[in-house]
């Protein structure tokens, strides 16, 4: 969890200070806020409040085992089967299945649309979530028509040569780290930097993180998808800063040799 940010409780109000105010861009809640009209913000869940002021945001980061999906969080789903319209997924064994249309995906047709078997990884986004349905997921963006490196996961593309891979399970507030665009500064994640750079040889790989607590790891070499899942968890479950990574990435690259 990122430190240096104030912990806060379920059902505080929030102090106004803490509030970021942007000229032009309207707040947006994320995970672990709930609006009170007219103008009170009360935490949801007990963790750290965490503010981004140029995108006027903010969130309650915390762990729990239960991942409620929220609109336009980045998932890893897996294929249950598939009925006349829809494929159902499985997001996380606490979370209610989703829904994902079979012609949720770029140029998809009923003739053209992609077959997916049980057990398939897909990257998608969440375009649906409320409290009353099951969550509906896309694998195209709704602005440009494009996939915009969603889809299913496992299978070479035009864009990626890394067949098969695998998929690791990892804490739901180090999956919002890592999703985090400047995850090494905001997050005190770079573990995944380090392991692609000198500290790690260069190792080539492709991840695919899920805010639902999943990351998708591929590579040509079967040793490089097991070194980068096993250091993305011990990352998480030490809880460990910059150097510890730094260290860890040496560790286990000089085991793989």
């Amino acid at each position: 969890m990122a430190t240096g940010h104030p912990v806060v409780l379920p059902g505080e109000t929030i102090d106004p200070s803490l509030i970021p105010s942007h000229p032009k861009n309207p707040l947006r809640l994320g995970p672990g806020l709930r609006h009170i009209p007219p103008t009170d913000i009360v935490p949801t869940v007990a963790g750290q409040l965490i503010t981004n002021p140029i995108k006027n945001s903010m969130w309650i980061e915390y762990n729990s085992n239960r991942y409620i999906p929220s609109p336009n969080d980045l998932i890893l789903a897996q294929i249950l089967r598939s009925t006349t319209d829809f494929y159902l997924c499985t997001l996380s064994p606490h979370t209610a299945p989703a829904t994902l249309p079979h012609l949720a995906f770029e140029g998809a047709t009923k003739k053209t649309r992609p077959i997916l078997q049980p057990g398939q990884l897909v990257y998608a986004r969440v375009a649906l979530a409320n409290k009353h349905m099951d969550a509906e997921l896309e694998c195209v963006s709704s602005t440009t028509g494009k996939a915009d490196g969603l889809g299913p996961l496992g299978t070479p593309t035009a864009t990626s040569t890394a067949g098969g891979g695998c998929a690791f399970d990892i804490s739901l507030g180090f999956a919002r780290r890592l999703l985090m665009a400047r995850s090494r500064e905001e997050g005190g994640v770079g573990v995944l930097e380090m392991l692609a750079g000198e500290e790690g040889g260069g190792l080539a790989f492709e991840t695919a993180v899920g805010r639902n607590g999943r990351v998708w790891v591929g590579s040509d070499s079967a040793r490089t998808v097991v070194l980068v899942g096993r250091a993305l968890q011990e990352t998480d479950r030490g809880g460990l800063g910059l150097e510890g990574q730094r260290r860890l990435v040496k560790k286990l690259v000089r085991e793989m040799r």
